[in-house]
């Protein structure tokens, strides 16, 4: 590490220095989980630049107490390899830190004698919490809908079109063509997780209206989609063709509303940055959805685990279908949310609802939670399974 240029971390508007950790593999079992310490011991005299924003912590007749929100995901990093991180946090700081049982939501709670105290430990709590959260596998992913029924029509004849004139190319076949009704432009993903950063997520959307309705000045954007482009590098083996999207005014509206999403949603720790511009894109094949006939017989779901994906040659794709016009919609900003109805706002929608739903777009988990009781969200999001996470995964690096 550049001890001139250290790794910052922003926590509720403040900035830390992340110091160098050693990284530890991680098993599934409490008992095995460790989690480096971070920061070197404390004295007793606590630096008076470590304490945090102290309006939170209150006096108690035993001395002083926080209670800090945490995703029960996220415990076994503070509490470390048989309660090592967590002693030793204790031990250097002088205070007590209450953790919930692993799998119960609910909040950390630091007591101490000294307020300096409690204030370091949360301190370097917050720390862990947002350094191992930075590794939690994506939930959610922030898009438009692209879903207009005149560019669903387009998008099935492209799809047949490509099926007859290509289907003799490698790797090209039906089962990696986008379903019609998820048509979407991704404008980045998110690690949501519980209940409580859903509906913060929601909040934070709804605040976004106030600027989408200045940069269109309440007026719908008109789109085309026109064009098709790939990826990686090499035309021969792609894993994701996307189709190209811009405004018929040729302005940078919709690009402006997107970075501007994408600047709100990390500001508030929801989102990690990834680019400098959000690269906007339709997805109309990508390999993540081929079906394996052979374990689909067997009654396994059928999709292609990540190591298993097969790439397709595009080149005959590209060139006869380059500059396929898909058609036009429009994308109403100013209206306002509605549970189960096409969204023209963007949207959040839950990574493993996404997957398997087969229908339409229309009934984004978050709205769900924050309208009307949610579907299954414990099973849909928090119990994905291993293959299912590097599915989504894999699947979010391509849309």
């Amino acid at each position: 590490m550049d001890v001139l240029r250290p790794a910052l971390i922003n926590i509720n508007g403040r900035m830390y220095r992340r110091n160098i950790i050693k990284e530890e593999h991680y098993e599934e079992e409490e008992e095995e989980e460790d989690a480096s310490y971070i920061g070197p011991p404390e004295s007793e005299d606590f630096a008076a630049d470590e304490t945090c924003d102290t309006n939170y912590i209150e006096q108690t007749d035993k001395g002083y107490r926080c209670a800090i929100d945490v995703p029960s995901v996220l415990y076994k990093y503070i509490i470390g390899k048989k309660g090592e991180t967590r002693r030793r946090l204790e031990f250097d700081t002088k205070t007590s830190i209450s953790i919930p049982k692993q799998g119960v939501e609910g909040q950390i709670v630091i007591t101490g004698s000294h307020k300096a105290a409690v204030s370091s430990a949360v301190t370097r709590v917050e720390v862990l919490v947002e350094s191992f959260r930075k590794k939690q596998p994506f939930t959610h992913f922030l898009s438009f809908p692209l879903n207009d029924p005149k560019i669903q029509e387009g998008f099935l004849s492209f799809k047949d079109e490509v099926l007859r004139q290509c289907s003799q190319d490698h790797g090209v076949e039906g089962s990696i063509f986008q379903n019609p009704a998820k048509l979407h432009l991704t404008i980045g993903t998110l690690a949501l997780l519980n209940d409580m950063e859903v509906r913060k997520a929601c909040e934070h959307l709804q605040e976004c209206q106030n600027f989408i309705r200045e940069i269109t000045e309440g007026k719908p954007l008109s789109l085309e989609v026109t064009g098709i482009e790939y990826m990686n590098d090499d035309p021969a083996m792609v894993d994701v063709l996307y189709a190209k999207v811009d405004l018929k005014d040729r302005s940078d509206k919709l690009q402006m509303i997107a970075d501007r999403l994408v600047e709100h949603f990390v500001s508030a720790g929801l989102m990690v940055r990834e680019w400098d511009r959000v690269k906007l894109h339709g997805t109309v094949m990508n390999t993540v959805f081929r079906k394996n006939s052979t374990v689909e017989d067997m009654g396994g779901p059928g999709r292609q685990t990540t190591s298993e994906r097969e790439a397709f040659d595009a080149r005959n794709v590209l060139k006869k279908f380059g500059a396929y016009r898909f058609g036009e919609s429009e994308l109403n900003m100013a209206s306002p949310y509605k549970a189960s109805t096409l969204f023209p706002l963007p949207s959040v929608e839950c990574v493993s609802e996404y997957r398997h739903r087969t229908q339409s777009l229309a009934t984004c988990s978050l709205c769900q939670i924050f309208f009307s009781p949610p579907l299954s969200w414990r099973c849909a999001l928090l119990g994905m399974q291993e293959g299912d996470r590097r599915a989504a995964k894999s699947y979010t690096d391509g849309n």
